[in-house]
């Protein structure tokens, strides 16, 4: 009983844990989701298939304190995909309770602002451009499937 009573219980968890950390999954900021498939943002506000490590890129660019967790699921994303893996944990708040970006005072502030800046990333505008060159090489393989019909 001596035992018992000498070991302390553990510390209460402070907001500069990893453990709590907040999360963001790529399924909240889907505008391919509905409300009810784990959308939290918007859908005016919302981007196309947006990937965690997009995510991570954003958050870590204007200072949070970031790590990515590759092999996490969303709960209700039925597709078992890599691009629909993962999960991004940000701090919010320091150990003293405080923010750590004033300009981030809650989670949904954070995941609009990485909704509005994802489009912004490189690979995203690079992506855009590529896809009208690969349009113009399918009208071609059209034409030449017209010809082989005669």
């Amino acid at each position: 009983m001596a035992c018992a009573a000498a070991r302390s219980p553990p510390p209460p968890p402070t907001p500069a844990d990893q453990d709590r950390f907040i999360c963001i999954y790529p399924a909240y900021l889907n505008n391919k989701k509905t409300i009810a498939e784990g959308r939290r943002i918007p859908i005016s506000k919302a981007v196309e298939n947006p990937t965690a490590t997009e995510i991570q890129d954003v958050c870590s660019a204007v200072g949070l304190n970031v790590f990515l967790e590759k092999n996490k699921m969303y709960s209700r994303e039925w597709n078992r995909d890599v691009q629909y893996r993962g999960r991004v944990r940000f701090q919010l708040k320091q150990e003293d309770g405080s923010l750590c970006l004033v300009q981030f005072p809650s989670r949904k502030s954070v995941m609009l602002y990485v909704a509005e800046m994802i489009p912004k990333l490189k690979p995203r505008t690079q992506k855009t451009g590529g896809g009208d060159q690969s349009l113009q090489q399918g009208e071609g393989s059209k034409k030449g499937k017209g010809k082989k019909k005669k």
